[in-house]
């Protein structure tokens, strides 16, 4: 993962305040929280194997054998 470039605004009393991110930087990060979000929805969800995935991929044309 890339090093966020971020830049932070501050108070008189030198706290800082708020964040300023490059757009792709908080794009990506917007990526990344959805994703963790989908895995915590599904954390309870029956896992399939291998076999029985790429079974269900051919079957719905995704890949090809």
């Amino acid at each position: 993962m890339d090093k966020i470039r971020e830049k932070f605004l501050i108070d008189r009393e030198g706290k800082k305040t708020d964040v300023v991110l490059p757009i792709k930087d908080y794009e990506r990060m917007l990526e990344d929280i959805h994703d963790l979000a989908v895995v915590a929805e599904r954390r309870n969800e029956p896992t399939i194997g291998l076999d029985e995935l790429k079974r269900r991929l051919r079957a719905d044309g995704l890949i090809s054998h």
